[in-house]
């Protein structure tokens, strides 16, 4: 037997929003569409974004999602997302681990854009 993550769920109360904001604003691929939203990503593990239609789920729309997405440029992309109107928690930032933004959904899910912009020390062993 195997186990695997599959997917992660964000719940959203306007799924065409949701979509522009993660595919079009992000640049997210979308893999699957349907009635059940929409599937970010082309492999798993997967981020569903799924309209929030009973009550759990609706008390999930507007939090921390604890996801973070990897981003090649942070400073570039947020500048264009400043420029679109999206609203940041927190804007770009150098870390120790790297340079972190937070940024909210249309529904105000929050997330974290990452750029791994330090460099790796590997510890190889004493030169030859």
């Amino acid at each position: 037997m195997s186990i695997a993550l599959h997917s992660i769920a964000i719940f959203v109360h306007d799924i065409d929003k949701a979509l522009h904001f993660y595919n079009r604003q992000l640049g997210i691929p979308v893999g699957k569409q349907g009635s059940f939203g929409f599937e970010l990503l082309d492999n798993a593990p997967h981020v569903g974004v799924h309209p929030a239609q009973h009550p759990d789920a609706k008390a999930m729309v507007g939090r921390h999602t604890g996801l973070t997405f990897e981003v090649t440029d942070l400073l570039a992309l947020s500048s264009k997302l400043l420029a679109e109107g999206v609203s940041f928690l927190a804007e770009p930032a150098q870390q120790g681990f790297g340079m972190m933004a937070m940024v909210k959904d249309p529904d105000g899910n929050v997330m974290a854009l990452w750029e791994d912009n330090v460099s790796q020390i590997v510890n190889e062993g004493p030169p030859a």
